[in-house]
C-alpha cells in the first residue's frame, strides 16, 4: 500500500488513505522494545563498583576516589578517548641512524627478543586498572559528570552547576553545558545567588563561568537589598563582597550595606581571632555613601559602634545639613588616607562584561583581598 498521499487523489480517496495512516500510526510497534531506564539504572550500578571499573580517578585536593569504565568514558567523550587510550607522542625530528659495524649489529640483534620482553612488561596494558588524579574539578562536580556519562541523565543543583557545566564543556559533552546553561535561568533566586557566586570562584578561569557570573551580578543588582540581608553573604570571599558592595548598578540602599559589611567582618573575626573587627569592616567603608543614611540612624546605629572615624559621621551629617559646606571628596575619607592605593572595578579587557572583576594595587589594611574563610 503506497502510504503516500498527494494532491491528485479525489477527496475520498484522499480521505481514506489519511484515515489508513493514522490508523497505521496507532497502533504500537511491538517489534522493537526498549528500557532506557533499565540500562541507565544498570550503568549506574556499574559506576558505583569497584571491582567492575578499571579506571580509578582521584579527584580534588582529598584525592577522593571516582570510579569508571574506560571505555564507556571513550566511547561519550572525545577527551577522554585521548587521555585514555593514546599516549602522548613528542613530535621529534628523525635522525639519521648511525652506521655500525657487524659484530655490533649480531649482538643487537641477538638481544632483541629479551628487550622487546622486558618492555612489554613494562608498557601499561589497556587491560590493567588505571589511576588518574583531577585537580581541575571538585569531587561531586565530577562524580556527576562520570554519572552522567555512564546513565546519559544527572540531577542539576546549584552548588555543583557551575562546576559541573566548565567540566562538561572541558570534556566535550555540548548536551550536558547546554542543559545546565538552560538550568541557569531558573536556578538564580535569592536563596542560590551565594552559593553560586562562591562556587564560581574555583572555576573563575573558565569561560562558562564568565558569562553565568555576569547573570549572577544582574541579579545581584536588582534584589540587593535582599541578598545583602542573607546569612550566606558571609561565606563569600572578601573580594567578592567588595565587588557586591561597589557597583553602582546595586539597588540597595546604604544602611544596608553597611549592615551587611558589619555581618562579614564580624563573621571574619570570629573565624579568624588575631583580627580587629575595626580594621576588617574598614576595608568596606569607602563603598558605603554615609551621608545618604539618615540622621537618626548615623547616631543611633552607627555612630555607638565606634567602627566608623568620626569624621566620616560629621561630614555626612554636615551634608544632610548643608550640601554646599562639605567638599565631596571629604565624604569618604578612607579614599584619601589610602593614598597611592587604587581600587576600581574593570571590565577593559574582562569577558564578563562591566563592573565584574576588583583589582586593587597598593597596600590595605585588615586582610588581603585574597582572604577567605569557611
Amino acid at each position: 500500500m503506497d502510504l503516500t498521499i498527494t494532491r491528485h487523489f479525489s477527496l475520498d480517496e484522499s480521505s481514506m488513505r489519511s484515515g489508513a495512516l493514522v490508523a497505521m500510526e496507532a497502533e504500537p510497534d511491538l517489534s522493537t522494545f526498549e528500557n532506557k531506564s533499565g540500562l541507565a539504572e544498570d550503568m549506574k550500578f556499574l559506576a558505583s563498583m569497584p571491582e567492575l571499573c578499571d579506571v580509578t580517578f582521584l579527584v580534588g585536593d582529598t584525592r577522593e576516589p571516582v570510579c569508571a569504565v574506560k571505555a564507556v568514558l571513550a566511547a561519550r567523550s572525545r577527551v577522554f578517548q585521548k587521555m585514555l587510550y593514546q599516549a602522548p607522542s613528542p613530535q621529534r625530528k628523525k635522525e639519521p641512524a648511525p652506521r655500525e659495524n657487524k659484530l655490533r649489529l649480531f649482538l643487537k640483534r641477538s638481544s632483541e627478543p629479551l628487550l622487546n620482553l622486558q618492555n612489554a612488561a613494562q608498557q601499561p596494558s589497556s587491560q590493567q586498572h588505571q589511576t588518574l588524579i583531577i585537580e581541575e574539578f571538585e569531587p561531586d562536580v565530577f562524580r556527576q559528570l562520570i554519572e552522567y556519562i555512564h546513565t546519559g541523565c544527572v540531577t542539576l543543583q546549584p552548588r555543583t552547576l557551575l562546576g559541573v557545566m566548565n567540566a562538561a564543556d572541558y570534556y566535550g559533552l555540548d548536551e550536558l553545558r547546554r542543559a545546565c546553561a538552560g538550568f541557569v535561568q531558573c536556578c538564580i533566586t535569592v536563596d542560590t545567588v551565594c552559593a553560586l557566586l562562591a562556587s564560581a570562584e574555583r572555576y573563575i578561569q573558565y569561560k562558562c563561568t564568565k558569562s553565568l557570573v555576569q547573570k549572577v551580578l544582574e541579579f545581584v543588582d536588582e534584589h540587593g537589598n535582599d541578598v545583602l540581608n542573607l546569612g550566606s553573604f558571609t561565606l563569600l570571599p572578601q573580594h567578592v563582597v567588595r565587588l557586591i558592595l561597589a557597583r553602582d548598578e546595586l539597588r540597595a540602599d546604604e544602611f544596608t550595606k553597611f549592615q551587611a559589611a558589619l555581618m562579614w567582618s564580624k563573621k571574619y573575626c570570629d573565624t579568624n581571632q588575631n583580627m580587629n573587627l575595626k580594621d576588617v569592616i574598614g576595608n568596606f567603608l569607602e563603598y558605603i555613601q554615609f551621608h545618604k543614611i539618615p540622621a537618626n540612624v548615623l547616631m543611633r546605629e552607627v555612630h555607638p559602634l565606634g567602627l566608623v572615624p568620626y569624621s566620616i559621621i560629621m561630614n555626612a551629617l554636615a551634608y544632610q545639613a548643608d550640601p554646599a559646606s562639605v567638599d565631596p571628596g571629604k565624604l569618604s575619607p578612607a579614599r584619601i588616607r589610602r593614598a597611592g592605593r587604587s581600587m576600581s572595578v574593570q571590565s577593559s579587557l574582562d569577558p564578563y562584561g562591566s563592573n565584574t572583576t576588583l583589582s586593587s594595587t597598593g597596600s590595605s589594611d585588615g586582610p588581603s583581598s585574597d582572604s577567605r574563610h569557611n
